[in-house]
């Protein structure tokens, strides 16, 4: 598979990690899915561990990429927030199984939360904190408190997010598709009131 590029190679992995976490996803499993040998993985990526850290990278950036590029815009800074958590809330594949990934590490990780020397995450949960901290009243707010605001808030949006196949199978495809109508104004009423 010479024509694979390391980008393409970090998407599979990302779906396959979205799939079945960490420890779900073997070696065997992941250098088959990109068409390599185990030893071929290894080469590109070291570990497991390394390749997975890559792809928390790569979810980082992501979504660092995104806050970015709505800082372009000049507005007040609770409303760059508001529109910055409402961009990350995307209906669709891929956003869904970039926040799979990330939730699964958030659960998953707490026998590997001892051992880590990085935090890939860190970075863009850190943004949020210092947005959060811009918008008025909020400023003396330690980094704990505006931690809890906005995990909150992320997990609102994952937790929709990820459960739309299951909300579809027990109420159907007419009540999913109305609430997924009103998600977003109700987002949106979520966010001003914790930023209130």
């Amino acid at each position: 598979m010479s024509t694979t590029t390391r980008p393409d190679l970090l998407q599979a992995a990302l779906t396959l990690f979205a799939e079945k976490g960490f420890y779900g996803a073997s070696i065997a499993e992941i250098s088959r899915e990109l068409g390599l040998t185990k030893q071929a993985l290894l080469h590109h990526f070291g570990t497991k561990e390394k390749l997975y850290g890559e792809v928390l990278k790569l979810i980082n950036d992501q979504m660092l990429d995104r806050i970015e590029a709505l800082q372009t815009q000049q507005s007040a800074p609770e409303h760059h927030l508001e529109e910055t958590l409402m961009a990350l809330y995307e209906p669709g594949a891929e956003a869904s199984t970039g926040a799979r990934v990330v939730v699964r590490e958030l659960l998953d990780n707490v026998s590997r939360a001892e051992q880590a020397r990085s935090w890939y995450l860190k970075p863009f949960l850190k943004k949020l904190i210092d947005m959060a901290r811009q918008v008025p009243g909020h400023g003396t707010r330690t980094d704990g408190e505006l931690l809890a605001v906005v995990y909150q808030l992320l997990g609102a949006i994952n937790y929709f997010s990820l459960s739309q196949p299951t909300l579809q199978q027990i109420f159907g495809k007419k009540t999913l598709t109305e609430t997924k109508a009103a998600f977003p104004n109700e987002l949106r009423k979520l966010i001003r009131g914790a930023l209130a």
